[in-house]
């Protein structure tokens, strides 16, 4: 412990050492981000194109809780597994994610999907810079936002019942907004994670998978509500 410690009050004095730190930690965190964005995009194509995928479609809300439950389950143990069950786990998710959110390729065309995907992922990263080099501490957003996110669920829920068209352009519409928040401020808070590159890989792997998750989750927030905005449907 004290020789972490020490290691860890040594980076800190240096910013080169510092800033090696949090490249080397931020380069795992984005990996696993991009590897999982790709687990779901692969798995939302093959269930698209193959006649047993479609149906699985049937069972999407199976799927849905299942990622759900995987979500608080990794969150909640993160701690107690081992590196390989978190990314194991990790990849289960994104790829479950794949089969729930195929959907959307039935609903929108090609053409906007992947436009609106460029969007989502040009403002992901200018949001995920803006949080990386910002010196302004964004860690009173956090509060903020979460209401935000817990009364986008709120409203959906009513909306199901409602089916009020208004009611889920402003939805969309805040959706954005609250995930572009998130977007910049977890990534300030995951560069702030990186002090975990000092106590040993096995840890650092960990954490490295849970600031994955939780990007992968502002941006995949972010696409789809920007989709229900900008996408065109089929008709």
């Amino acid at each position: 412990m004290s020789t972490n410690i020490e290691r860890l009050v040594n980076a800190m004095n240096n910013d080169g050492a510092a800033l090696d730190i949090q490249r080397t930690f931020l380069q795992k965190v984005y990996a696993w981000m991009f590897g999982g964005l790709l687990t779901t995009a692969v798995v939302a194509f093959a269930v698209v194109s193959s006649s047993v995928g479609y149906g699985l479609l049937s069972y999407r809300w199976i799927f849905a809780l299942a990622n759900i439950g995987l979500v608080w389950y990794l969150s909640a143990r993160i701690n107690s597994l081992s590196s390989t069950a978190a990314t194991v786990l990790f990849l289960v998710y994104s790829a479950l994610s794949g089969v729930t959110f195929s959907i959307i390729f039935f609903v929108y065309t090609l053409d906007s999907i992947m436009s609106t995907f460029l969007v989502a992922a040009g403002m992901f990263a200018a949001m995920s810079a803006y949080g990386y080099f910002t010196k302004r501490d964004l860690s009173g957003w956090g509060s903020f936002l979460m209401m935000g996110v817990i009364g986008i669920i709120l409203a959906s829920v009513v909306n199901w019942f409602l089916g009020s068209s208004a009611l889920s352009f402003a939805v969309s519409l805040i959706g954005v907004f609250v995930f572009v928040g998130l977007t910049a401020y977890d990534t300030q808070k995951i560069k702030e994670m990186a002090v975990v590159e000092t106590s040993g890989s096995e840890l650092a792997s960990k954490a490295a998978i849970i600031g994955a998750l939780e990007l992968y989750l502002d941006f995949i927030n972010l696409f789809l509500f920007l989709l229900r905005l900008l996408g065109g449907r089929r008709n």
